[in-house]
C-alpha cells in the first residue's frame, strides 16, 4: 500500500467483510481506498450520491485500487430514516440516468421477480425450507410472482440498512457501499427501507415526499421484495452461525406474511 501513497502515510484496515477497504491519513488529509471497486464509483461520485472520487490507479498485478475523500461525519439512527432528506437521495438514485447507463454498460441486466425468486430459493437448504414461516412466504411468492412484474427499473442500492447512510459534518448525506447494486425494480429499495423503519401509518406521507403515491400494487411489490430478502437474510444467518440473529429474521417475517 505505501507504493500508492508513499511511506509517511499512515494506512490501516477499514474492517468490513471484504477486507479490501483502508484508510490513509497524513497530516491533514484523509483518505477512504478500496481495492478493486466497481468502476460504477466514478459515477456515483460525480452524481453526489458517495464521497468524491479523487484518484484511481491500476497496479502492474491488474489490481486496481481507488481513493476517496475520508469525510468526517456519522451513521444516520433508525429514527432518522423518516426525514424528507432521505427520501430525497433515494429518488435521485433512482431516478439517475448516468448511473443507470453506467450499470447497463457494464452488463447489469435488469432483475426480474421471477429471476430473484429462484436465486433465493436455490440457496435456501432443508432446514430452512421446512420452517413453517418460511413455507408461508414461499406460497405468497409464488402466488404473487406475475402480479408484482413492474415495467420500472432503476438503479437500486440493494440494503438501504441506516449504517449505509453518511451524514457527513457539513450536513451533506451520502449512500456509501454500493457493491450489492443491481437494476430492478425501485420496490427493493422502498419496501426495505419503510418495512424496517418507517411506522405503516407513515408509509403515505414519506412515499409522498419521495415523490409517489402509495397505490395497493406499491404495497404488494414492496411486501412482495421484502418478504424475498427476509428468508435469504434467514439462510444467511443460519449460514454464518448467527443463530440470535436469524430468530430476529424468522420472527420478522410473521409480521409481512
Amino acid at each position: 500500500m505505501e507504493h500508492l501513497l508513499g511511506i509517511e502515510w499512515e494506512i490501516v484496515p477499514a474492517g468490513g467483510a471484504t477486507g479490501e477497504a483502508f484508510y490513509a491519513k497524513y497530516e491533514d488529509q484523509r483518505l477512504f481506498l478500496k481495492r478493486n471497486s466497481s468502476p460504477f464509483l466514478a459515477v456515483l461520485s460525480a452524481e453526489g450520491i458517495v464521497p468524491k472520487l479523487v484518484w484511481t490507479k491500476r497496479l502492474e498485478n491488474g489490481d486496481v485500487f481507488t481513493a476517496q475523500q475520508w469525510l468526517p461525519g456519522r451513521e444516520l439512527k433508525p429514527n432518522e430514516m423518516n426525514q424528507e432528506r432521505v427520501a430525497k437521495l433515494l429518488k435521485k438514485i433512482h431516478q439517475s440516468k448516468p448511473m443507470l447507463g453506467m450499470l447497463s454498460r457494464l452488463e447489469k441486466k435488469p432483475l426480474l421477480p421471477e429471476n430473484l425468486f429462484q436465486i433465493v430459493l436455490n440457496e435456501l437448504d432443508h432446514e430452512v425450507l421446512s420452517l413453517s414461516g418460511v413455507q408461508k412466504t414461499i406460497a405468497f411468492l409464488k402466488q404473487e410472482t406475475k402480479n408484482v412484474y413492474s415495467e420500472e427499473k432503476v438503479v437500486c442500492h440493494g440494503d438501504v440498512n441506516h449504517n449505509n447512510w453518511l451524514l457527513a459534518e457539513d450536513n451533506q448525506l451520502y449512500l456509501i457501499d454500493w457493491d450489492g447494486a443491481m437494476i430492478a425494480d425501485p420496490a427493493i429499495d422502498l419496501g426495505l427501507l419503510l418495512y424496517w423503519y418507517i411506522p405503516e401509518e407513515n408509509w403515505e406521507q414519506w412515499i409522498m415526499m419521495y415523490g409517489k403515491k402509495l397505490t395497493n400494487q406499491l404495497k404488494l411489490r414492496m411486501k412482495w421484495y421484502v418478504a424475498l430478502q427476509t428468508i435469504s437474510s434467514i439462510q444467511w444467518h443460519k449460514n454464518k452461525e448467527r443463530y440470535p440473529e436469524m430468530e430476529r429474521w424468522i420472527s420478522f417475517l410473521s409480521e409481512i406474511v
